[in-house]
């Protein structure tokens, strides 16, 4: 049985999250400017609404179409239409480099730094996104190739709530809105500090 995710706080955007890999992986894309567990339904509002999450139909689909079924209430994320071409150009990296198999992204990486050179390369990925998604099917899918902590850092630790990596319910993911508030401010204040 594969593993239950809890990010989305939805039973039905989570099932899509637990069963299909591309889908996880469109959700940390989408994980940027929006609120997490908004950002991890887009995934199954997608397949509500297109039928399918098949990375190579996605990269197929008629770009201005795929736009307006991302972008129409409730949308994907706050900025649909762009986002809806991030997914699909995502989705067209799966197909030609993966066989449109978004598992193989992790599943097949040679260890750490390997796997986060595969996510760094995904459109929407920088680094710090795929230390985070790294910790997050390190975590949740118990996938860590050698030289996993210390390629992924301070979101490896365990009992930490950093990042979406550590929603595993309400709760945690109220501790994870919470430490990032105090991020920002703790980075606003330095800010201020220096001018």
């Amino acid at each position: 049985m594969a593993p239950q995710i809890r990010i989305a706080q939805d039973d039905a955007a989570d099932e899509v999250l637990s069963e299909d890999p591309f889908a996880l992986l469109v959700g940390m894309l989408l994980d940027q400017q929006y609120p997490m567990e908004h950002a991890f339904r887009g995934p199954w509002k997608i397949r509500s609404r297109f039928g399918t999450l098949d990375p190579a139909t996605i990269a197929e689909a008629e770009p201005e179409a795929f736009a307006d079924l991302c972008s129409t209430p409730p949308a994907i994320h706050r900025y649909g239409r762009s986002m809806a071409g991030r997914v699909q150009q995502l989705a067209a990296v799966v197909r030609d480099e993966y066989g449109g198999d978004a598992r193989r992204i992790w599943t097949e990486a040679a260890d750490a730094q390997d796997l986060l050179v595969r996510l760094r390369a995904l459109p929407g990925f920088g680094d710090q996104k795929a230390r985070i998604f790294a910790a997050l099917v390190g975590k949740q899918l118990d996938v860590r190739p050698a030289g996993w902590q210390e390629a992924v850092g301070p979101y490896a630790e365990d009992g930490s709530y950093r990042s979406v990596a550590d929603v595993v319910d309400a709760e945690s993911l109220q501790k994870v809105r919470q430490f990032k508030q105090a991020a920002k401010a703790q980075a606003k204040a330095a800010k201020a500090a220096g001018s």
